[in-house]
């Protein structure tokens, strides 16, 4: 049975070239400044206070990145002889799980250390605070670079890209927040370490056996949760207004993320003509529910006047209100939703995670470094930013196409309802737009005019279907919204000269078909990451 998205193309929404105003990877030009800060020494002397076995090893010099679950200190090694060695110490939070922690641990020992995957050198313990000791990679803020790389970088990034993806998938280790700061690389040594392996998953057949643990409790956690919310859940959205969209939920707040879908089959028929019918059983089914559940149901719930109203508004005869529209009705509220991961940051997060479909693969991985490479090609960081999944969803629509994504989405069991029309882009022609190289532009004027935007068979695709969706503040016209450079565009100021002495003069075909087959909409189909370590684009390059 499928699920419905329903995606309305009438607001605004943000394509955003600007920068994260929090940004994870840090640089040492900047440790002395930082550790001047009062709540940096104070969070390093805490770190002492919570793990005091750190003092006798380690000198911590600053706090280098800060996330939801861990933070990470730069150290230096107190060896007896020889020079000081640097290393990188994540504290994780006291209220991660054990199994998370060591399950993350294992990924470290058993798939880190080569292979551009990040190792571990230790791990230290004191009651329910863990800190583990890695080796620091110096490296660079993607962004502060991101315009100064050469294609032939480029190249070698994603060639390094892919050896680490290769690794990990070769162990069943799904990654799951795979972006720019969890790939560390340092330009001068060419060194490169993926990193963070706090949101990672298990493969049906992966071989870190600490992963079948996470994923099976979180699908506990999630069936646990759906259970005790359900009257609730029903009764707020019977009762109207109050009922919160799915769209307006925040990405942390687990209830609304992870509630199975089960026995909805029980509950929800798919007729003939693939519309969702609501049957009569199910009223009576919830009564009986209600009645055995006196004590554990306030009263308000339990009143008579609520349960009329729903068994009058939900008919066997009618289909939901909603169908085919833009809009969400009570009883697609109502509904349980499915178990599904979606952990990861917005704007990396693959179609099948968004639209929450349960059976995800190493290919999310892919999708997200096909994120990443649309980056380097189009010299815009973040590509895609949203503050809800069908926000994303939209904006993937505008790229690669919403008659595309639909029909993708129908065969991992989505249906999606869009509004409008959008065309499929041609990549070369985006990326070029937007880096601003473009045949019919031999020289790109400055950041706050942008590339030439008027191109009649280009301009017309967005001008009615797209340009709304991907409006930055400072287009004010809708042909040329899609390429206006602002000052978080970092698209940089390019000409003929610039582009051909860094090899973007002629960016190969090849760039782009691999492009095409990262960002493909059907996971199934989705290329792999030894696949792309063969492909054309890295015919020179050996591993």
């Amino acid at each position: 049975m499928e699920a419905s998205l329903g995606i309305q193309m009438d607001e605004p929404m943000a394509f955003s070239p600007q920068r994260d105003q929090v940004q994870a990877d840090g640089s040492l030009k900047k440790h002395e400044q930082n550790f001047k800060l009062p709540g940096v020494k104070k969070d390093i002397e805490k770190l002492y206070e919570a793990v005091p076995q750190l003092g006798n090893l380690f000198k911590i010099k600053d706090k280098i990145g800060e996330g939801t679950f861990s933070s990470v200190y730069l150290a230096t090694a107190q060896l007896q002889v020889g020079p000081e060695e640097k290393i990188a110490l994540k504290h994780l939070i006291p209220t991660s799980h054990p199994i998370r922690i060591a399950a993350e641990l294992q990924c470290l020992t058993v798939a880190g250390g080569q292979d551009n995957v990040m190792g571990v050198k230790y791990c230290f313990r004191k009651n329910d605070h863990v800190v583990i000791a890695m080796p620091y990679l110096e490296h660079e803020s993607f962004l502060d670079i991101l315009n100064s790389l050469s294609f032939q970088e480029v190249r070698e990034y994603m060639f390094n890209l892919f050896k680490a993806l290769k690794r990990i998938h070769q162990f069943g280790i799904v990654h799951r927040d795979v972006k720019p700061s969890n790939f560390l690389y340092n330009r001068r040594l060419k060194k490169y370490a993926l990193v963070d392996f706090g949101l990672a998953q298990g493969t049906h057949d992966t071989k870190i056996e600490l992963l079948k643990f996470v994923q099976s409790e979180a699908q506990q956690e999630s069936y646990s949760q759906n259970k005790s919310h359900v009257i609730t859940g029903n009764k707020i959205s019977l009762s109207g207004p109050a009922a919160p969209k799915e769209s307006d939920q925040q990405p942390t707040v687990k209830t609304s993320v992870k509630r199975p879908y089960t026995n909805a089959q029980s509950q929800i028929k798919q007729g003939k003509d693939g519309k969702l019918m609501k049957q009569s059983k199910t009223v009576d089914v919830l009564s009986r529910k209600l009645a055995t559940k006196k004590k554990a149901i306030s009263t308000k719930v339990m009143n008579s006047g609520v349960m009329r109203k729903t068994a009058s508004s939900c008919p066997a005869s009618l289909t939901c209100d909603c169908y085919a529209t833009d809009k969400v009705c009570s009883i697609c509220l109502s509904r349980r939703q499915q178990v599904a991961p979606r952990a990861g940051t917005p704007g990396f997060r693959a179609p099948e995670v968004l639209t929450k479909c349960p059976n995800q693969t190493t290919a999310i991985d892919m999708w997200s470094a096909g994120v990443i490479f649309l980056s380097l090609l189009s010299g815009r960081y973040p590509f895609y930013k949203a503050s809800d999944d069908l926000t994303a969803l939209a904006q993937i629509m505008t790229i690669r196409g919403s008659r595309e994504t639909i029909q993708a989405a129908k065969t991992f069991g989505k249906s999606i309802l869009c509004s409008k029309e959008v065309p499929a882009q041609d990549l070369r022609r985006l990326c070029e737009k937007l880096r601003g190289i473009d045949s019919n532009t031999p020289q790109l004027t400055s950041d706050t005019q942008g590339p030439a935007s008027h191109d009649p068979a280009f301009s017309e695709k967005t001008d009615h279907k797209a340009s709304h969706l991907i409006q930055t503040p400072q287009a004010q016209h809708s042909g040329d919204s899609l390429y206006k450079g602002d000052s978080g565009g970092r698209a940089g100021s390019w000409n003929t000269g610039t582009a051909d002495l860094e090899g973007w003069g002629e960016v190969p075909d090849e760039a782009y078909d691999l492009l095409d087959k990262l960002l493909d909409l059907n996971p199934a189909s989705r290329i792999t990451a030894e696949a792309a370590l063969s492909h054309p684009f890295f015919k020179d390059m050996s591993l």
